[in-house]
């Protein structure tokens, strides 16, 4: 058998209880949902804000296909950039507050495109250890170095960053200084000060990009961005933040990351422990997180309702990925009927803060039943609520257990999670109502005493 070896190889991930398999919805998605002809409660769909099926957007969904047809044809650089591409890119710029913007087929796309247009070989990636794979994957694939730092552990980052930039403390004069031969002492010692300037400086003249996801998507909490961008301005470095999972549920309408008002850690972290300059740190509280050099990242399959997703940055960034992002050079555009959708959900995320409101009550409702259980609910403010079962099988049994009574909750288990933090990743959605919510509650207490 010519395949033999990776029959070997599924068999081995089915006894470890690691085989994936996939569902067939046989309805659309939504709260209530039809799999294999069995009906079932939702708790699995990153649809947060419910707007999936949400009329108004199926409607505009319609319109764009009667007026541009199913598909765009071609990549966006040879005829398939369309006028509503254009108006999306455009109104999505204006919604994150960025000058700019550029849509991609899928977050997937949009990752592996900016990180490999931005930096290469002689550079240096600076990365959290609980990024999406998408951002790990892109980061190999670019050829920087990369250096990975402990989840959200600053003063690790700010290790990494200082050590990459070769300070001059590292490197002392000669006393005396060397003569060369032909030189004045005079001018030697000139040379030997302008080396040190240049090595104050940093010796690494490579590009430094620190990537993070915003929300991080199996443990639900959410990046230190104010501190992150103190250490990018402190070292010099651009920051790439992937906003997946806050986009459309954080900040003012929902306008993402950059706009969620994040308190100081507290107690203040002392100088030197990772804050870069507090004074700057502090001036931000009660503002929204912004910077120039700040590459903003977010998905339009989420909260957003539809698919797709975006880099929004400054236009010189943006004109370079427009010219090196082999992701959005050497690909078709997706359907223009997609973005006549998105705009139709961009103008729902302006109008209806009620979505987002229920949205918290829910999160609220949630993480006060499931305390007592026996295994941890992970902190997390954001629609993501992670229960830690611990082993493969437990997970697998506890996730089984849910669906015979007719409710989904996905088990989340290694390499996805590191070995011993299998889980069920609940995800609310505003389209859940309390009742719903109590029903998983209830579930899981009575599974808890069998």
């Amino acid at each position: 058998m010519p395949f033999s070896e990776l029959q070997t190889e599924l068999d081995g991930r089915a006894r470890q209880g690691l085989l994936r398999r996939r569902r067939t919805l046989d309805s659309a998605q939504g709260v209530r949902i039809t799999v294999d002809g069995k009906p079932y409660l939702s708790f699995c769909s990153n649809d947060y804000l419910g707007l999936a099926s949400h009329p108004k957007i199926i409607q505009a969904l319609q319109q764009g296909a009667q007026q541009y047809g199913a598909g765009s044809g071609a990549s966006h650089l040879v005829s398939g950039h369309f006028e509503a591409h254009q108006q999306l890119e455009q109104a999505l710029a204006e919604f994150v507050g960025k000058p700019a913007a550029l849509s991609f087929s899928t977050g997937y796309m949009a990752n592996l495109g900016a990180v490999q247009a931005l930096v290469g070989r002689g550079d240096t990636v600076f990365a959290d250890k609980l990024n999406h794979a998408s951002l790990n994957d892109a980061m190999l694939l670019s050829r920087a170095e990369v250096k990975r730092y402990r989840h959200n552990d600053m003063a690790q980052l700010e290790k990494l960053l200082a050590n990459s930039c070769g300070y001059y403390s590292e490197f002392p004069l000669p006393n005396p200084p060397p003569m060369g031969e032909g030189t004045s002492e005079k001018g030697n010692i000139q040379f030997l000060g302008e080396r040190t300037n240049e090595m104050k400086r940093g010796v690494n003249s490579g590009r430094k990009l620190i990537i993070t996801d915003a929300v991080f998507s199996m443990d639900g909490d959410i990046a230190l961005l104010p501190q992150l961008l103190a250490l990018s301005e402190k070292y010099d470095a651009w920051l790439m933040v992937d906003d997946a999972h806050g986009f459309g549920v954080l900040g003012e309408q929902g306008r993402g990351i950059l706009h969620h008002l994040s308190p100081l850690p507290n107690p203040l972290p002392q100088a030197g422990e990772g804050t870069g300059s507090l004074s700057r740190l502090r001036e931000r509280v009660g503002e929204r997180v912004d910077s120039p050099r700040i590459i903003y990242m977010a998905t339009l399959g989420k909260a957003a309702g539809v698919s797709g997703a975006f880099v929004a940055a400054e236009e010189v960034v943006i004109q370079t990925l427009l010219q090196n992002a082999r992701s959005y050079i050497y690909t078709t555009a997706s359907p223009p009927a997609l973005s006549v959708a998105l705009l139709a959900s961009l103008k729902i995320l302006r109008e209806e803060d009620s979505r987002r409101d229920r949205l918290q009550q829910l999160i609220a409702q949630l993480r006060k039943g499931l305390s007592g259980l026996p295994w941890a609910l992970m902190q997390s403010d954001t629609p993501i609520q992670p229960l830690v079962v611990g082993t493969n099988e437990a997970v697998v049994a506890l996730s089984e257990a849910l669906r015979a009574r007719g409710i989904w909750v996905p088990a989340i288990r290694p390499p996805t999670v590191p070995q011993g933090t299998a889980r069920l990743r609940i995800s609310l959605s505003a389209a859940h109502d309390t009742a719903d919510v109590e029903i998983l509650i209830e579930a899981l207490h009575e599974l808890a005493h069998e």
